[in-house]
């Protein structure tokens, strides 16, 4: 056994014995505001606002209506807001469409080690809370965080085999988020907390399969709801098994491959996932982020040469083949993980954007002859935020870039002002004549926010929207 493993199974074994869940929930209802470095506070907002533009883009994609219209034939009480739209639902409805709406153009932001969309499925389940029980805006954000925490642990430990056996991972982890961030802002003591877990765990679903199509964002809908619903019924009394985490059946014996326990307990409170979370700048599967950044710096250099180009070779990491070498697609939902077709419209556009993802543009006679040029190859050592693109031109000359780090990652974070174009980017998409501006305002500025609710009438366009 090596040093490295050895040092890591006394707290494999003291975290198996003690209890993974209960460790989870005592260390929730513990832990305080002041606990939180301003980094995290900071990225915290960061990733809201992010989701607030994300929804709003998606607000009016065809997914997102279907939802809508179905959902509203058995809604409850009109007490949480849809964003984007004038209209309310009950909580847990207004959860599920929010976080699919925010979901659906795939632009909401990343867990790169795990390929988790962190805040889709906890953010809609805690400010459709706030507006049913009053918290202020440090309990939401606080909640936030402590959701984005659980669910990117749970991911931790058992990547990357979950993923790649095709469980879609954003909703399979994030109900545990959703509803750990939700036991927490409502208040629940440790048992409860577990409780939550426990209902959260007996919801966990979502297959990769669906990718590329309306279905994508329903796991993510329901995770949100489902995380919810989870610590409203734990409020109640419904109880739940002891450790439906660790567990001979729980979540990491059952969708796990030789789950790593320690990775979801170790230096709780100390180290933080959201600070290794990034804000996305391209609507498309994260692993094609630094193929696009790549084929941006080639782009000058073909100068009127598009036509002249005869071979686009792109490398990477195993995840950019196995989820994004589609040259047939035909649907810009497709098109979202499509390397062939995203290195095309950037080529051609010198854009990556929402419109370069929709249904003209992927079948554009132009886009469709250049993507047939396009082949995806797996390159050893290449991490997943990196990529190598290599174009071959007329006459034999090849252009070639590498990129260490795809923008949007840590390590080449969005600015905050980037987000804030982002955010009003999309408003103009999906609700257009909307002002983000003082939902940009009072975003920065929910930590001082009596009533963390109240933002969401700023997330809504006028009467008749």
């Amino acid at each position: 056994m090596t040093q490295a493993a050895s040092s890591l199974e006394p707290s494999r074994t003291a975290a198996a014995s003690q209890g993974v869940t209960r460790t989870l929930a005592a260390y929730l209802v513990r832990s305080r505001w002041e606990d939180l470095p301003d980094r995290v506070r900071h990225e915290a907002k960061r990733s809201l606002l992010n989701i607030f533009g994300t929804a709003l883009g998606g607000c009016r994609d065809g997914a997102t209506e279907r939802c809508l219209q179905v959902l509203s034939l058995f809604a409850g009480k009109a007490e949480a807001s849809v964003i984007g739209r004038e209209r309310r639902l009950d909580a847990l409805s207004a959860a599920f469409v929010n976080a699919v709406s925010a979901n659906v153009f795939d632009f909401d932001d990343n867990h790169h080690r795990t390929i988790i969309h962190p805040t889709a499925p906890v953010a809609p389940a805690l400010l459709a809370l706030a507006e049913r029980r009053p918290m202020t805006g440090r309990e939401l954000l606080h909640a936030f965080v402590l959701g984005v925490e659980v669910e990117c642990r749970l991911g931790n430990s058992v990547s990357p085999g979950h993923y790649r056996r095709g469980w879609h991972i954003t909703s399979t982890c994030g109900v545990f988020g959703a509803a750990a961030a939700a036991a927490k802002a409502l208040g629940l003591d440790a048992e409860r907390t577990g409780w939550a877990i426990g209902s959260a765990s007996s919801q966990s679903a979502g297959l990769v399969e669906t990718l590329g199509t309306m279905a994508k964002s329903i796991g993510v809908g329901n995770a949100a709801r489902g995380g919810l619903l989870a610590a409203l019924l734990a409020e109640t009394g419904l109880t739940g098994p002891d450790e439906p985490i660790a567990g001979p059946r729980g979540f990491a014996s059952v969708m796990g491959d030789a789950s790593d326990l320690a990775a979801i307990t170790d230096r709780l409170g100390e180290t933080w996932e959201i600070l290794t979370n990034s804000q996305k700048p391209y609507p498309c599967g994260v692993v094609l982020n630094p193929v696009l950044d790549a084929c941006f710096e080639l782009r000058p250099r073909l100068a009127s040469s598009i036509d002249r180009i005869v071979k686009v070779r792109v490398e990477g990491h195993p995840l950019l083949r196995e989820r994004t070498d589609r040259p047939d697609v035909t649907t810009g939902r497709e098109a979202q993980v499509s390397a062939q077709h995203s290195v095309a419209a950037v080529l051609i556009h010198g854009a990556a954007g929402v419109a370069q993802y929709q249904d003209d543009c992927v079948n554009s006679p132009d886009v469709l002859a250049l993507r047939r040029k396009v082949e995806v190859r797996e390159a050893a050592g290449i991490p997943v935020e990196s990529a190598r693109v290599a174009i071959t031109v007329e006459g034999g000359e090849v252009l070639t870039v590498t990129v260490e780090h795809g923008r949007g990652t840590p390590a080449r974070p969005l600015t905050d002002a980037e987000i804030e174009a982002k955010v009003r980017d999309l408003a103009r998409h999906g609700c257009p004549g909307h002002d983000p501006g003082p939902l940009i305002d009072a975003a920065w500025a929910l930590d001082r926010a009596t009533d963390a609710g109240a933002i969401m009438a700023l997330a809504r366009p006028p009467e008749g929207g």
